[in-house]
């Protein structure tokens, strides 16, 4: 007798948008085992990890303002992933934007003028868009492998800012330390919500949102990347073409993870650091597939995402937990909602072995 896979004839609907939530109690069924094993009040950890980071109204804003570059990311992801390019390097387009935005504030900084903002997005969408453009031109001219391209490059990014910040375009008032000037105010985006740290960042990602959705479900290039994604052999006979897919794909990612750069150096961190972002453009990898790579499912993934971001910090400070129990319940998350897709695809089906007489005969 063995166990085997067998292909659904056609998925559940419900199911599909349901095992989300199922993750999501999984994770915090782990979460609960998890603290109780350590001997810690499991309750009072929960509470402390998915409750107390949201119970103010600076709270909220730390929340949003965390997911912003998430869903900003996540948002350009699902659009590759929907026509099967998997651009893993959002993380390093990132950094380039954050690269090329900052750029811009420090070549013109001390100048009030109302354009500096305007001309770091577009230089932090242009650097992102440069950077997703070499794992896009490598897969169309060569056929290169686009998942360990775009990924290798998330590290050379970073370089390249250690590098600049290190050297080139560090403060010579900032004792030695690693960093770039502050960015005067003209280069910092405006603050939303007094009381709060949260900007008009958050404004930039729900316009993302609204704009994924009508590209996927309203444009015929739309259209025709998802129909590359469902049917590749079905595309190529209809005439689209997959390096074109390829190039949007790959360079839609690129300028919303250059634009979510941007909000990181011209928002919370108002300058140039070896680090600009947490790992903010793997997570989103995350919560494309959480959000079902739909841009409204992908809203509220990237506010679970920021409240595990916040909960992490909290645990740390409150539960002396280590700074991996984020990355923890991040991958917990993943790997469920992989499982629950498994099942959602696919029957377990016992094969039973023959009888020994109709073997020998």
């Amino acid at each position: 007798m063995r166990i085997r896979l067998v292909a659904r004839p056609e998925p559940s609907r419900l199911a599909k948008w349901g095992s989300p939530l199922v993750a999501t109690a999984a994770v915090l069924a782990i979460g609960f085992a998890l603290f109780s094993a350590m001997g810690r009040d499991p309750w009072h950890a929960l509470y402390v990890f998915f409750v107390e980071p949201v119970d103010t109204l600076y709270d909220v804003g730390e929340l949003l303002l965390k997911a912003s570059p998430i869903m900003l990311c996540a948002i350009g992801l699902a659009v590759g992933y929907r026509a099967n390019v998997w651009n893993i390097g959002a993380e390093g387009q990132l950094v380039m934007g954050a690269i090329f935005g900052g750029g811009v504030a420090l070549a013109f900084h001390g100048a009030e003028s109302p354009l500096v903002l305007p001309a770091m997005l577009f230089a932090g969408v242009a650097g992102g868009m440069l950077w997703a453009a070499i794992p896009a031109f490598l897969r169309t001219r060569f056929n290169a492998n686009e998942i360990l391209v775009s990924l290798m490059l998330v590290y050379v990014a970073t370089l390249v800012l250690s590098l600049l910040v290190h050297d080139a375009w560090r403060d010579p008032e900032g004792f030695n330390f690693p960093q770039s000037k502050l960015f005067t105010q003209s280069a910092l985006l405006p603050i939303l919500v007094q009381e709060t740290r949260l900007n008009v960042g958050i404004l930039l990602a729900l316009v993302a949102v609204g704009a994924g959705w009508l590209f996927l479900r309203r444009s015929l290039v739309g259209f025709q990347m998802r129909v590359a994604g469902l049917a590749p052999a079905a595309a190529t006979y209809a005439g689209i073409s997959s390096s074109r897919t390829v190039w949007l794909g790959m360079l839609i990612g690129g300028a919303c993870a250059g634009a979510a750069g941007v909000g990181e150096v011209a928002g919370p961190v108002g300058q140039l650091l070896p680090v600009v972002s947490p790992g903010y453009g793997f997570a989103a990898i995350i919560v494309a597939f959480v959000g079902r790579l739909h841009p409204v499912g992908i809203l509220f993934a990237s506010l679970l995402m920021s409240l595990l971001y916040l909960g992490g910090e909290a645990a740390q400070m409150k539960l002396a937990l280590p700074s991996s129990v984020t990355g923890l319940f991040q991958g917990t998350l993943l790997l469920f909602l992989l499982a629950a897709d498994v099942f959602i695809h696919y029957r377990l089906s016992i094969v039973r072995a023959p009888a020994p007489a109709a073997r020998a005969a």
